[in-house]
């Protein structure tokens, strides 16, 4: 028990000067540790729709694209600049605290993700898969279209000049000194991230345990089973997809604050895959897995842009650089998924827990 205390206690100390540390190696290096803690909270959000419930969501990136559009349209002058009865209501444009986006962004895209599940409620496996990859691209298309004839998403344009985020009178897209030490707005953004992913991490754990996570995993194992044991699965699905869309709203809404741009192109299709690879990569099903999937794919991609560099140098320039790091990505995925088909950190089969536990 004092060794666990222990490790908690180093591990968050790491956690938080690890910001600190990666800023002596540039800003870049802090911006890769704030987007991946932005892909653990979806990759968390996605593991509530797939690893609790099993309904394969090839179309998640919806939900992060509603969250970042929202905040988006409240925290820039998009509005006031083209509907004249917002300006005349707002003229110096909404500036809303983070107490009211966070919220705002979870209950928009909890009821996106509930109007995704209610016509797709009878559909499983690859029929679940391509409505929801359908839908994840109706999305993206009706943001890149809605600029005409009246402009509310500024089409492929997109939109910018978004606030960032201020919580406590602090300014997070401002640099801040600290006792004589300079503290970027990379930096502040990281320990945001970290306390939003701390909190999603503790919300799953709780569902996990709870009655309504071993209905999503009844229902998952067997649900006509599940049907016939008593369980509403029409409503648990539903709730399944709001509760994991809740998170990828709120993650979206921070992306938007952290960017101070938003545009179609950053919700592609592959960003839905990536996520989905990210909960498989992981482990289906459990917490630390997921997060370890999470980190790993979204850092991935950038670290490897020092191997791809000297990779092309060595062709003469005949291989693109980005493509050699999409090769270089497929292949440690396919290695990784051949050597450990249940993830790199599945979850612990029920069997061999409670042997363990005897």
């Amino acid at each position: 028990m004092k060794n666990n205390k222990i490790q908690w206690i180093l591990g968050a100390i790491a956690l938080l000067v690890l910001p600190l540390v990666l800023q002596y190696f540039g800003n870049a290096w802090v911006r890769i540790a704030d987007l991946a803690l932005l892909y653990v909270m979806l990759a968390l959000g996605l593991n509530i729709v797939v690893g609790y419930a099993g309904l394969l969501d090839l179309g998640y990136v919806a939900f992060y694209a509603v969250g970042a559009y929202m905040f988006g349209l409240l925290a820039s002058p998009h509005l006031a600049d083209n509907f004249a009865w917002f300006a005349a209501q707002f003229p110096d444009g909404l500036h809303l605290s983070l107490w009211l986006v966070i919220p705002l962004a979870l209950v928009l895209a909890a009821a996106t993700g509930v109007l995704l599940g209610i016509p797709v409620l009878k559909l499983r496996g690859d029929y679940l898969a391509i409505v929801t990859l359908g839908f994840g691209e109706i999305i993206r298309i009706f943001l890149n279209n809605l600029d005409h004839p009246v402009n509310i998403t500024n089409g492929p344009k997109g939109l910018g000049q978004i606030d960032s985020v201020k919580i406590f009178g602090l300014d997070l897209g401002r640099r801040l000194e600290l006792l004589g030490y300079d503290i970027n707005s990379v930096t502040l953004y990281y320990y945001l991230f970290l306390a939003l992913v701390l909190v999603t991490v503790v919300v799953c754990y709780r569902l996990q345990d709870s009655r309504i996570g071993r209905a999503w995993m009844a229902i998952r194992e067997d649900e006509i089973a599940a049907k016939a044991m008593g369980i509403n699965t029409r409503n648990m699905k539903l709730l399944a997809f709001g509760m994991g869309a809740s998170f990828g709203g709120v993650a979206g809404a921070m992306f938007g604050a952290f960017q101070g741009f938003v545009s179609p192109e950053s919700f592609s299709l592959m960003e839905s895959v990536m996520i989905v690879a990210m909960v498989v990569l992981g482990g289906i099903g459990h917490i630390p897995g997921v997060i370890l999937g999470a980190v790993l794919l979204s850092a991935l991609p950038e670290v490897l842009r020092y191997v791809a560099g000297p990779l092309q140098a060595m062709t003469d320039g005949r291989l693109d650089a980005s493509i050699l790091r999409q090769l270089l990505i497929a292949l440690a995925m396919i290695t990784v998924m051949l050597l450990r088909p249940r993830g790199l950190w599945p979850a612990p089969e029920h069997g061999k827990s409670l042997a363990r536990k005897s």
